[in-house]
């Protein structure tokens, strides 16, 4: 929808490097070209190279905000493993390689999810996620895994989020879902 855009940006924006996933800021004013829009994130080419902008900073690219996606209070409700493991899953398959068109999930790059409850009443629980990339030399790595812990971070009464790379076993395209088949042109 907002693929090849070209857009000035009104205020200063934090973004993720890509692949490098470290935190940068892309000034105001800077000219940008929206590359991919997935998952509500956007990849953006700019000067600096690839960068990509989460949905809650989409109104410095002139589109609709988000809001604000921290959860500050939450009720002993969200607290609950199995209701935070789906929407983990939920929240992991809105992230995507800024190459790929594909979910990480559907991918079949997502090996586990755990959900570890917080030690203290009240505290929010923390979200272990292991994950791999279609090829060890990939780069993307830092930055989908930046990804995805940034919106796992999202969900009510979740206090931690960590993604670790791993490798074993090896991935191969018999891991991706039939849905990741499909949009692939593989099935």
């Amino acid at each position: 929808m907002h693929e090849n855009s070209e857009i000035t940006l009104n205020r200063d924006v934090e973004a993720i490097q890509i692949p490098a996933g470290t935190t940068i800021t892309l000034p105001k004013g800077m000219t940008v070209v929206i590359t991919q829009s997935l998952g509500g994130s956007y990849t953006v080419a700019s000067p600096s190279g690839l960068s990509r902008i989460t949905e809650a900073n989409a109104d410095a690219l002139g589109l609709a905000a988000a809001g604000d996606q921290q959860v500050a209070t939450f009720t002993d409700a969200d607290l609950d493993p199995a209701k935070q493991e789906k929407a983990a899953w939920d929240k992991l398959k809105t992230c995507f390689d800024p190459e790929i068109p594909v979910n990480i999930v559907d991918l079949g790059l997502v090996y586990d999810c755990q959900v570890t409850p917080g030690e203290a009443p009240g505290r929010g629980s923390k979200i272990n996620v292991q994950m791999t990339l279609t090829a060890p030399g990939c780069g993307m790595g830092p930055s989908i895994a930046a990804d995805a812990e940034g919106k796992l971070r999202t969900i009510p009464g979740v206090a931690e989020a960590e993604v670790a790379l791993v490798w074993d076993p090896p991935w191969n395209q018999h891991m991706i879902t039939e849905a990741g088949k499909m949009k692939l042109g593989i099935l």
